[in-house]
C-alpha cells in the first residue's frame, strides 16, 4: 500500500512538473530541418494571459540533447515559477559547438540558436521581445556556445553565462568533433583561435552592455578555462561576476550552479526594467 501511494504521488508530481513544459519543433531555414526545443513556462502562464516574460536560453553540453536540462534538473519548473521567466532549451546537436561551421554548411547552430529560436519563441509565447529581457547560458560546450553567441549577437542578448564552460576551443584539438566543425588544426588554425570565447571577447564594446557571469568547480578538469576567461575579462576591463567553488564537471554541480545564474539574470532583468521605466 505504501509503495502504491508513493507511486501515485510520484506520478502526480511528474505530471505537475511536465504540464508546463512544451516540446516544440522549430524549422531552421539555415539548415532546412525541424529541430527540437524544450520550453519551460511558469505554472501561472495560462492564467496570466496578459503578462509577458523574460526568457533565459539554456544550452546543453557535448553529446547532449535539448531534454537534458529538464530531465536532469526538473526543479527548473520551480525556478521558472520563482523568477517568473520562461526557460528555453534548444538542441545544439551532439557536438555542434553552436557554430556556423566554416567547413560544414549543414551545421549552422549559431544562426539557429542565436536568431531562429528567439524569433520563434517571441512569435509563439508571451515574451518581452527585447534584448534587455533575453539571457543565454549553458554548461560545458553550452557555456562556450552561450558566451560565443551573446558576444557575437549583442543585439539579441543582454546577458550571458557559462557553467563549467569549455571556453578555450583552441585547446580542444582532439575529440568532441571539433575537427569536423573547424577543420584541420594546421590548415585552419586561425579558426581555432578566432572562434574561441577567449578571442571573441576582445570584440566586446561597452555600448553592447552585456551582463556576464562565469562559474566553475575547482575540481573540474577544465577549470583552467573559466579561470583564464575571468582573467581575460579583467584584463579587458569587462564587468562580470565570477564564481569558483568546490565541484566537478557533473550534474550535481550544474543543478546547483543554474540556481545562482537564474538569480543573476532575474536581478539583471529587474535593473533593465527600472532603467527603462526611468528613461
Amino acid at each position: 500500500m505504501k509503495k502504491t501511494c508513493l507511486l501515485i504521488v510520484g506520478l502526480f508530481y511528474a505530471a505537475f512538473i511536465y504540464a508546463n513544459v512544451d516540446t516544440v519543433y522549430i524549422f531552421s531555414k539555415a539548415m532546412q530541418k525541424d529541430i527540437k526545443t524544450v520550453v519551460i513556462k511558469p505554472s501561472n502562464y495560462k492564467k496570466k494571459k496578459n503578462s509577458s516574460y523574460p526568457v533565459v536560453y539554456l544550452l546543453h553540453g557535448a553529446m547532449g540533447v535539448s531534454t537534458n536540462w529538464i530531465r536532469k534538473v526538473p526543479q527548473l519548473q520551480e525556478m521558472a515559477d520563482e523568477h517568473q521567466l520562461i526557460i528555453v532549451c534548444p538542441d545544439g546537436s551532439v557536438n555542434s559547438w553552436y557554430f556556423d561551421s566554416p567547413v560544414d554548411s549543414s551545421y549552422r547552430y549559431e544562426t539557429h540558436v542565436g536568431t531562429e529560436v528567439p524569433e520563434y519563441i517571441d512569435a509563439n509565447y508571451n515574451t518581452i521581445a527585447n534584448r534587455n529581457f533575453r539571457a543565454i547560458t549553458g554548461l560545458s560546450m553550452g557555456g562556450h556556445g552561450a558566451m560565443f553567441i551573446a558576444l557575437r549577437h549583442p543585439q539579441t542578448f543582454s546577458a550571458c553565462g557559462s557553467m563549467s564552460g569549455a571556453l578555450a576551443v583552441n585547446l580542444i584539438t582532439r575529440g568532441y568533433d571539433m575537427q569536423k566543425r573547424l577543420g584541420d588544426t594546421i590548415t585552419n588554425r586561425k579558426y581555432y583561435e578566432d572562434w574561441s570565447v577567449l578571442k571573441v571577447m576582445e570584440s566586446y564594446q561597452p555600448k553592447d552592455s552585456i551582463s556576464i557571469i562565469v562559474d566553475c568547480g575547482l575540481n573540474d578538469f577544465i577549470y583552467g578555462m573559466s579561470k583564464a576567461a575571468h582573467e581575460k575579462l579583467i584584463q579587458l576591463k569587462i564587468p562580470h561576476d565570477y564564481i569558483e567553488r568546490s565541484g566537478k564537471h557533473d550534474w550535481f554541480y550544474w543543478a546547483n550552479a543554474v540556481r545562482y545564474q537564474l538569480l543573476f539574470f532575474k536581478e539583471h532583468f529587474k535593473r533593465k526594467k527600472r532603467y527603462l521605466s526611468a528613461s
